[in-house]
């Protein structure tokens, strides 16, 4: 195996490990020295590749959400379509669970948080509602319906909201989303 291979095998294993940390552990309490003993290597290696605690936070938090191209679409099933999106994401990837966690219990877990949704959700509200202006707001209104379903199913596993199929939940928060999105200004 080439030096760059193992290079990438080893990053590889500390981001992993270091997602489960912080997602188990929360920012706080997760360690270097717990996170290399995870990833099966020297607490030096993740120092070298990552510099420090919040250097390897930020490279584990990096999170693409995977946003579908809405410009196509007709506008009535924006809603719907985005919906959908997140739950599959949600299902399919721990990592925005554990982000979720370390984001309502750190200061550093929600600047990330933040960073994320404005950068690849604004782009999303901009290109469909009805006034640029109001993007941003719009998009975080989306974020708090999005992430508070996840908070409520997938964190809190309260039992209404785990116990919704996929097609309930879509259909209770679509026409919501499509409304945040698409709607004139009330």
């Amino acid at each position: 195996m080439t030096t760059a291979r193992r290079s990438d095998t080893t990053r590889a294993a500390i981001l992993e490990a270091a997602r489960e940390r912080f997602a188990a552990d929360g920012y706080e309490r997760a360690t270097i020295r717990a996170i290399a003993r995870d990833a099966g290597i020297d607490p030096s290696m993740v120092m070298r590749y990552y510099g420090n605690k919040e250097g390897l936070f930020a490279a584990a938090s990096e999170i693409e959400l995977e946003l579908p191209e809405l410009g196509a679409l007709p506008a009535r099933h924006i809603g719907a379509v985005v919906v959908a999106h997140f739950l599959d994401r949600w299902e399919r990837d721990d990592v925005l669970t554990g982000m979720l966690r370390v984001g309502v219990t750190n200061a550093a877990g929600a600047e990330r948080m933040q960073t994320i949704f404005a950068g690849q959700l604004g782009p999303i509200a901009l290109g469909v509602c009805p006034d640029p202006a109001e993007a941003p707001r719009r998009a975080a209104l989306v974020a708090s319906q999005i992430l508070g379903m996840a908070l409520a199913r997938y964190v809190l596993r309260l039992p209404p909201a785990v116990e919704m199929s996929r097609d309930e939940i879509v259909s209770w928060l679509a026409p919501t989303i499509q409304r945040y999105l698409t709607a004139p200004e009330p």
